[in-house]
């Protein structure tokens, strides 16, 4: 194995001096300089090279993107994948948040002139914000409370010399009656005395060492609590009948419960609180801070009582919901990015004639025919309800666009009126169009209306109307999904976990990566990409990506990439960042067409010149061919040497130029293409089904099989053995053969297993209870990315490299690429009834393994009661 250039190694030093303009998804500037964080930590914590996770904070703080040093600082970072630099810039990140808070904190301090050396060394250690938080609260300004008002009414000496337990108050009564003042508000010796427990309870409530011990009581106790409000409708408890009643521990909430109670708090149909053993803290708080021989130790216990029920515990409710908050929006943004990335890199579909068809009922339904390359070419509207006459008319426009475009695909929006549209479809297949080669497939039209009434919508497609827009989009997507989804806002594309409640800052900048870094990893036509499109390519933003497009409607298609040059606003550091993700074809110079970036042409040429292939020849796959064969008896090392470039710049350099015209979505699998239709009356208990994912959650994944509602596939049921996060076994797109376990036809609800019938179940289930570690969870190991996860029984077809396998081809299904099980009649015994063992609480939570198609039954008989 190779080892990693060193920390000064030619290719880091040089790296190291690249310094370019700031992009907006760069790391900023930290203003204590780059040294004022510890990078060796963050290395350990991430598990990565100490020198490369340097190099790579340098080359975000010089304004690189992160697709640009994935692809093209290799050498500088030691390889480190996309992931990892996100990793390293997130926690870089943070850390520097820290520090700023940390800085300000001490700057305050040193204004009050309160910053004692003990206090500076305590914030100096402190490694959390909670930590720098609890010692600045003593000294935190604060708004009008009763603790501040028994100050200002003179009352701070009191509660000092009771705490010390001075001899001037042996006698508290006595020592209060000093106190007295009508004109402050104290007119007797019992305010003066509670005036004072106030401020003492404040002072016990701040205390850094009682909060640290109490959020530790409160972390092991502490339950989420969600009731019904008084008087809420019978309707809008359907809607939240899982949280009218509900408490969990904070350590075992799932993140979509979570996030459905906050949902059911904001919309006034639940109240929620947090409880905790409270005795406990209060108990904590009195060893603590009263000592047991104090002269006025009733006294102090009082305050410390108060300290804890009127302060203090509120005061870690609100942090642990906040908490709880923080932790699932992360998570669901988490999961929606993983979505939205897979979403995103579907694979294109080319050179096919398309026919999409919008459904709709009392609208109609919307027809758009495309050519291969994207181009409306007709539309038209039928209708599927109504007269017998308008019907059979509808039927009859659809066949003869279908026969006069010459359709080869059509694709169904998977909206409203989506399965009746699919069923014509399938009949004209089966009848009038049998001897057509035509296949249909049904797209997520998740986001199609918000295309169609948006300005890019309007721009592009201004001859239509908003729903014949529609159309072409649902069209669009199945022919290219990246280049027709970055037109839509993500969170409209139905890939989220509660996304529609987390619109922030911090979603949408997420997002945004993961779109660019999308766009960056498949490349973009410079001569055919649309503005919305440029935008998303790392260095470009929505006015260079305008710019871009203009100088190419104006003066004719890009010859080179170095003619990018001459677009106003795109100046070097933006050419450096993007050129290599922005492609000419048929330019030129053939390396434009090539992942090769523009700075390393002398090196491509030179290594072209070294094995004796011409660059022109990089046009077809062939060329590609020949250079891989000429390589192939040559020592690496030694080339990169004679190149001047190091290793892993070779390799990527090599990469490039074997594939040239590489699409790296062709990877994946394609859509499930169709001629005839599932029906839920078809169904029944085993039956073996093909279908694809499309959405990911904590508790399983939906998959469309055909019918008009995705099946459930619960997380118990995606493998044999554990699986602790579904991510890990599925993904969005994803083909996968699934099992029928049960099927509710009145609510049209079928669960589904990737479990292959007669496979046993792992030992050990899912016992251990979440936040623990070791015990009966079995962790699997994360798949490489583009890695198809296999496993002896489960339905997981992956999105790796082709199996190998010949597809079926029109045999009803398409090209399915799943795995089937071994031919062979099926044969089904029926016995005597065991009687069942009833579902345990884990089970019914998906926190433990079911241990057969019987305990899903029971689940699925359970939730349809409990529906009633």
């Amino acid at each position: 194995m190779l080892a990693r250039p060193g920390p000064t190694s030619p290719a880091r030093q040089a790296a190291a001096r690249l310094s370019l303009a700031a992009h907006p998804h760069a790391l900023r500037k930290h203003p204590m300089g780059p040294n004022a964080i510890n990078l060796k930590p963050i290395a350990n914590e991430l598990g990565l090279d100490a020198a490369g996770v340097e190099q790579t904070v340098q080359l975000l703080d010089a304004g690189n993107t992160v697709p640009f040093i994935t692809r093209y600082r290799r050498d500088a970072t030691g390889g480190f994948d996309e992931q990892q630099i996100e990793a390293v810039r997130d926690r870089v990140h943070r850390a520097r948040q820290l520090e700023e808070r940390r800085e300000t904190i001490l700057r305050s301090l040193k204004a009050q002139r309160k910053l004692s050396d003990d206090l500076q060394e305590q914030i100096s250690r402190a490694s959390s914000v909670a930590q720098l938080e609890d010692l600045y609260l003593p000294f935190k300004p604060k708004r009008q409370s009763l603790a501040e008002k028994a100050k200002s009414q003179g009352l701070a000496p009191l509660a000092d010399e009771i705490f010390r337990a001075a001899d001037s108050c042996a006698d508290l009564d006595k020592r209060a009656a000093d106190f007295i003042d009508k004109e402050q508000e104290v007119p007797d010796a019992a305010t003066a005395l509670v005036g004072a427990g106030h401020i003492l309870a404040e002072r016990f409530a701040e205390s850094s060492t009682l909060r640290k011990r109490a959020r530790k009581v409160m972390q092991d106790s502490g339950q989420l609590v969600s009731k019904a409000v008084d008087g809420l409708a019978e309707k809008r408890k359907a809607t939240f009948k899982d949280f009218l009643d509900y408490r969990e521990k904070l350590s075992r909430a799932p993140t979509h419960r979570i996030l459905a109670i906050n949902r059911g708090e904001r919309e006034k149909a639940l109240k929620v609180s947090v409880e905790c053993d409270a005795a406990a803290i209060e108990q904590a708080a009195i060893e603590l801070l009263v000592p047991a021989e104090h002269a006025h130790r009733d006294f102090l216990v009082g305050c410390v009582r108060d300290a804890a029920r009127r302060l203090l515990v509120p005061s870690l409710q609100r942090e642990a919901r906040r908490a709880l908050t923080e932790k699932a929006e992360e998570h669901s943004l988490t999961v929606f990015a993983r979505n939205l990335r897979r979403l995103l890199l579907q694979p294109p579909i080319r050179g096919k004639r398309v026919l999409a068809l919008d459904p709709g009922y009392k609208n109609g339904c919307k027809l758009a025919a495309l050519d291969e390359f994207g181009g409306l070419v007709a539309h038209d509207l039928i209708h599927l309800v109504g007269g017998e006459d308008k019907q059979a008319d509808g039927r009859k426009r659809l066949a003869e666009m279908i026969r006069e475009h010459s359709v080869e695909l059509i694709a169904i929006g998977n909206g409203r009126a989506c399965r009746p549209s699919e069923q014509l479809v399938a009949e004209l297949l089966a009848d009038e169009l049998k001897e057509h080669d035509a296949h249909y497939v049904v797209v997520n039209e998740a986001g199609a209306s918000v295309y169609s009434t948006s300005t890019i919508g309007r721009e592009e497609l201004p001859e239509l109307d908003a729903s014949h827009r529609s159309a072409v989009s649902i069209a669009r997507r199945l022919q290219d999904p990246l280049s027709e989804l970055v037109k839509i806002d993500p969170a409209s594309l139905g890939v989220g976990l509660y996304q529609h409640d987390s619109r922030n800052k911090p979603m949408r900048d997420t997002l945004n990566q993961v779109v660019e870094s999308c766009v960056s990893f498949v490349g973009v036509d410079l001569n055919n990409a649309s503005p919305t499109l440029l935008s998303h390519v790392a260095g470009l933003n929505p006015l260079t990506a305008r710019r871009v497009y203009e100088h190419r409607v104006e003066k004719g298609p890009f010859k080179s990439r170095q003619q990018l040059l001459e677009v106003k606003g795109v100046g070097e550091s933006a050419f450096v960042q993007s050129a290599g993700f922005l492609k000419v074809e048929d330019g030129e110079n053939p390396l434009d067409a090539t992942w090769v970036h523009p700075e390393s042409y002398d090196a491509a040429a030179k290594l072209l010149e070294l094995v004796g292939v011409d660059a022109a020849e990089l046009r077809t796959p062939a060329g590609g061919a020949k250079f891989q064969d000429a390589l192939a008896e040559r020592n690496r090392d030694e080339l990169a040497e004679s190149l001047g470039v190091g290793r892993l710049s070779l390799d990527q350099l090599v990469d490039s130029l074997s594939r040239p015209g590489r699409d790296l979505r062709d990877d994946r699998p394609p859509p499930v293409f169709r001629r005839d239709v599932v029906k839920i009356d078809d169904l029944e208990i085993g039956s073996e089904l093909a279908g694809v994912v499309l959405n990911v959650v904590d508790f399983g994944a939906f998959v469309d099989i055909g019918l008009s509602e995705s099946g459930l596939v619960h997380v118990s049921q995606l493998s044999s053995g554990y699986v602790r996060d579904p991510h890990t076994v599925v993904a969005v797109g994803d083909r996968v053969r699934v099992w029928v376990t049960s099927i509710d036809a009145q609510r049209r609800r079928v669960a589904l297993t990737m479990i292959k019938p007669g496979t046993p179940q792992a030992e050990g289930g899912r016992k251990e209870k979440s936040g623990e570690s070791g015990g009966g969870r079995r962790q699997r190991p994360k798949r490489k990315s583009g890695e198809a996860a296999s496993r002896s029984g489960d339905g997981r077809s992956g999105d790796g490299k082709p199996s190998g396998r010949k597809p079926r081809g029109k045999s009803g299904r398409g090209d399915r690429r799943v795995e089937r099980a071994p031919a062979g009649p099926r044969v089904f015994e029926q016995r005597a009834k065991k009687e069942s063992k009833a579902l345990t609480k884990d089970m019914e939570e998906g926190k433990e393994a079911m241990r057969s198609f019987g305990d899903l039954l029971q689940f699925h008989k359970k939730k349809s009661s409990d529906d009633k």
